[in-house]
């Protein structure tokens, strides 16, 4: 499905895509090999940069993001439907990468500086599944 999705994007000259992964290997050369199947190209800007950085700039751009997701071995249950901020990444454990990039914690971006129209969110429940604490995003 991915490889019709994107051949129908090659039709229009579309013949890269840009991922915003930073560290895992096993995650880029998966996404490489499925580009290449369709003749197309995977760019990663980030590749490798400071996740402390790079979270820094993402709030100081006015970018806005809710935990959605959190893993018990790095976080409890209260990170769960926090707001993104400065805040926020003061409250982290050490052993916690900023931007969770190492699976500690999941988000969703709803608004930014390169948004035509901020998405519309509330947080919802926060429950466990297969083991990771959710938090349900509704509309809003």
């Amino acid at each position: 499905r991915m490889k019709e999705v994107l051949m129908g994007y090659q039709k229009e000259n579309v013949n890269c895509v840009a991922f915003g992964d930073i560290f895992l290997e096993d995650v880029r050369k998966y996404r490489e090999k499925k580009l290449s199947q369709a003749g197309m190209k995977a760019v990663f800007p980030l590749w490798k940069r400071n996740t402390a950085n790079l979270t820094r700039e993402f709030i100081d751009l006015g970018f806005k993001a809710i935990v959605t997701c959190v893993d018990p071995k790095y976080l409890n249950s209260s990170f769960a439907g926090k707001f993104i901020g400065n805040e926020f990444v003061s409250s982290l454990p050490p052993n916690v990468d900023p931007g969770g990039e190492n699976g500690e914690f999941h988000s969703f971006v709803f608004d930014g500086p390169n948004f035509k129209k901020k998405i519309g969110v509330s947080i919802g429940e926060v429950v466990l599944r297969n083991g990771l604490y959710f938090c349900d995003l509704l509309p809003g």
